[in-house]
């Protein structure tokens, strides 16, 4: 996608808030899909962003997404009493901004781009690793209000704005395609990546056979938890929102602690420059899970709490592929700044793998050990809620 000159900016951020209203726009975060600003205004701050259609090729149905949720989570939030997992607490949804006519949530250009304006989280920040376990525990109760708060909300209510998206055995396919149409000469560390992928070919379906057996059921899940799209108070090091919503539609749980749990517990980040120095974490996942169930174990299910160890592997195995084939096909999917990022990244979360694998019983064991002590306490929460 090209670059926009200020001017241009300035013209798009004008659609939402007016003209003569701008004060400045500058790059925010460093996502590799979307384009995001910070864009402030005499009056407040809001966060402007431009949809990669190429990877959400029904933006509507983004968008249409992003209203049902806010709509679910303002409707929970505005209770008399409010939220009984959120108390003491500041929680932020961010919301859609409509243009300054009002007619829509979206602006879009002559060259055919789709923009849209979402709220600000003020006195916020992200982070990019976890500094300890406090900041991990804090990042798994996040993720826990994320998924209480859309717990009842129905499935069917959600369109699914990246078909495929999550279920592992694709990528596989994908890859398998990729391998055949690449242009690229082969080296080391492609071998290693082929080798790595045809060893564990077989855990691919792991979590989607047991979606088949009925054994884990479709919620509505976040899609990209991982822990530089949690905001975290700059007071109190408090959770407070969970943003880069346009992955949200049906799908397992399990998406997205997988994904919170990998990226959370490599201390050395996605672009960490030498792979084999990556390494699970495990004190950091013991946080992360003693935060989620503490918040989330009311509503899931045995077999749910079950395989999160698996969604781990899973998860990061998936990443693995996802950067590896993007990279065979000329990475036209994430966004790089030098040729073999993607590999580079793909290397670092097969890594990633393997440490899990090698700590996968401990890992195990830690979820049978946290589980019950996180069930009685939040159920005892919930029923004195009145729910």
């Amino acid at each position: 996608m090209a670059e926009h000159s200020e001017a241009q900016l300035l013209a798009i951020a004008e659609a939402f808030h007016g003209h003569g209203l701008i004060e400045s726009i500058k790059p925010l975060g460093n996502g590799i899909v979307n384009d995001t600003y910070l864009v402030r205004t005499k009056q407040h701050r809001t966060v402007l962003q431009r949809l990669n259609t190429q990877v959400f090729t029904k933006p509507q149905l983004v968008l249409q997404n992003l209203q049902v949720l806010a709509d679910h989570v303002d409707a929970k939030l505005n209770v008399a009493d409010g939220h009984p997992q959120l108390s003491g607490r500041r929680w932020q949804l961010p919301r859609l901004v409509p243009t300054r006519d009002r007619q829509q949530n979206w602006h879009g250009t002559a060259a055919g781009d789709i923009w849209r304006t979402i709220t600000y989280v003020p006195d916020s920040e992200c982070v990019e690793v976890a500094e300890g376990p406090a900041r991990a525990r804090e990042l798994g109760i996040g993720l826990g209000i994320f998924h209480q708060l859309i717990s009842d909300l129905p499935v069917s209510a959600l369109a699914d704005t990246l078909e495929g998206f999550h279920i592992t055995p694709r990528y596989l396919e994908a890859y398998r395609k990729a391998l055949v149409q690449s242009t690229l000469q082969p080296c080391d560390a492609t071998e290693r990546c082929i080798r790595f992928i045809r060893e564990r070919e077989a855990v691919c379906d792991l979590l989607e056979r047991a979606k088949e057996r009925g054994e884990l059921p479709l919620r509505p899940v976040h899609g990209d938890p991982k822990i530089n799209n949690m905001l975290f108070d700059r007071q109190s090091g408090q959770a407070v929102a969970l943003v880069d919503l346009d992955t949200v539609k049906p799908g397992l749980v399990h998406y997205d602690i997988g994904d919170c749990l990998r990226s959370c517990c490599n201390r050395l980040g996605e672009e960490c420059l030498n792979p084999e120095a990556v390494d699970f974490d495990l004190e950091l996942a013991e946080a992360i899970l003693e935060g989620y169930l503490s918040v989330a174990a009311d509503f899931l299910t045995e077999a749910e709490i079950r395989y999160i160890p698996d969604a781990a592997r899973v998860i990061s195995f998936e990443l693995g592929l996802r950067f590896f084939s993007d990279y065979l096909g000329g990475s036209t999917y994430f966004k790089v700044e030098r040729p073999q990022q993607n590999l580079e990244r793909a290397l670092v979360q097969f890594q990633l793998t393997a440490s899990i694998e090698s700590k996968f019983d401990q890992l195990r064991k830690l979820v049978e050990r946290l589980a019950p002590q996180a069930q009685e306490p939040s159920r005892q929460a919930f029923r004195s809620s009145g729910r």
